[in-house]
């Protein structure tokens, strides 16, 4: 019985953050703004801070709880914004079975147990009559 008792003790810290382990605390997005490339998109959040792309892009985020907020400018174009959703990751399920109060709190501190939406599109619209300044 002993025995029995370290095997599933083992086993619990083994899954416990399993989210951790199979799914990782980063994930890549892209960020596109259809039809207008060269954007440049400010990221920020409480988990990513903030971080700087130039449209087509894909980046790679800390995950969090939180959504991430995009604002993409472009010479000639009014600001687009948007936000990229954060949802639980699906292994969180699995924690609370599995890898009980420990697992799920190793996947919370991480991160682990959110994931973001993979692609998000920010429309930017061109301003009428614009010429954009030459270098």
């Amino acid at each position: 019985m002993k025995k029995l008792s370290s095997t599933l003790f083992a086993f619990t810290f083994l899954v416990a953050g399993c989210a951790s382990i199979t799914k990782g605390t980063t994930q890549v997005v892209s960020i596109n703004t259809p039809g207008v490339s060269g954007a440049t998109c400010i990221l920020s959040s409480s988990s990513v801070g903030t971080k700087t792309v130039v449209t087509p892009a894909a980046v790679t985020l800390e995950k969090g709880q939180d959504a991430v907020i995009v604002r993409c400018s472009k010479e000639c174009y009014e600001d687009g914004v948007g936000t990229i959703a954060s949802n639980m990751e699906g292994m969180t399920a699995g924690n609370i079975i599995l890898g009980g109060v420990v697992g799920l709190g190793v996947d919370a501190a991480t991160g682990a147990m959110n994931k973001y939406s993979a692609d998000t599109s920010i429309v930017l619209t061109s301003i009428k009559d614009c010429k954009p300044k030459r270098a």
